[in-house]
């Protein structure tokens, strides 16, 4: 397995810009307390120095609080986010599987964002016209995938979104946790397509909450805080340092592994957490 994650002392940061014109209320209070007004812009590094190698094989679980910088780090992978520091190098065809269907243009039709996300994706007008029956009936929306889809349902947006980011089988997947797929019968639908996916990329990379899925699918797993990588290892020892040293809470009891025909077999059941919207 050729493919390969490589990052060095990487550091991303973003600036958050105040409001240039405060209102009269913050002038004059700064002027009668001759306090001066705070710094228009705001600097942090959302990944500080990260040293993070990931090769074929590995199913790399991310760990850590909220505002930590998981998904700021597979935005990074995926080339949204550059660093301003240090390098990021990947061998290997990225399929990022992060806040499905933005870019999504609610004024076209189902059939014509296929082409727009598609397109973002990387994927060429050719490649997405061959797939393009196939991923209209996957999503099930064969009746309404020539309307535009600001009349569809939450639900439908996601069908389509998980459509067609799943159509192409990758070789490096980077899984954010948290989006919707639609109703009960496609859940089962998007359960087989992520086992599959699992299962032939040569690299997974996913980021979670649930310790119980992170150590029932990973063979290592990270943990951020802060921005920074401060621990790495075995699932189930680095779900227990999370714990312990970072989110404050007792030490989940140790459940064994189940033993599966592949190590990512359980993700059919627990990769991702899927919303059933109304």
């Amino acid at each position: 397995m050729d493919s390969f994650i490589q990052i060095d002392d990487a550091t991303l940061r973003f600036r958050i810009y105040r409001n240039r014109t405060p209102a009269l209320k913050e002038s004059v209070i700064a002027a009668l307390t001759k306090k001066s007004t705070a710094d228009p812009v705001l600097e942090f590094d959302a990944l500080k120095n990260l040293n993070l190698r990931i090769s074929g094989g590995e199913r790399l679980g991310v760990i850590g609080l909220n505002g930590a910088g998981k998904s700021t780090l597979l935005k990074m992978i995926v080339g949204i986010y550059p660093p301003q520091k240090g390098s990021v190098h990947v061998k290997g065809k990225v399929t990022p599987l992060i806040e499905l269907g933005t870019g999504f243009d609610h004024e076209l039709s189902g059939r014509e964002n296929i082409y727009l996300n598609g397109a973002l994706l990387g994927r060429s007008f050719k490649q997405m016209r061959s797939l393009e029956a196939e991923i209209i009936d996957f999503s099930g929306l064969e009746e309404k995938i020539d309307m535009p889809i600001k009349y569809y349902s939450s639900g439908m947006l996601g069908r389509l979104a998980f459509s067609i980011g799943t159509i192409i089988e990758p070789e490096i997947l980077l899984v954010d946790e948290v989006f919707s797929t639609g109703d009960a019968q496609f859940v089962n639908k998007a359960k087989d397509r992520m086992h599959h996916m699992i299962t032939k990329s040569s690299i997974v990379v996913i980021v979670s909450h649930s310790m119980e899925h992170i150590i029932q699918f990973c063979n290592r797993v990270v943990v951020l805080h802060k921005g920074e990588v401060v621990a790495s290892g075995d699932p189930q020892d680095m779900c227990d340092y999370y714990h312990l040293n970072i989110a404050g809470l007792p030490v989940m009891p140790r459940q064994p592994k189940e033993e599966t025909s592949s190590p990512v077999a359980a993700a059919a059941a627990a990769a991702i957490p899927i919303a059933v919207p109304h």
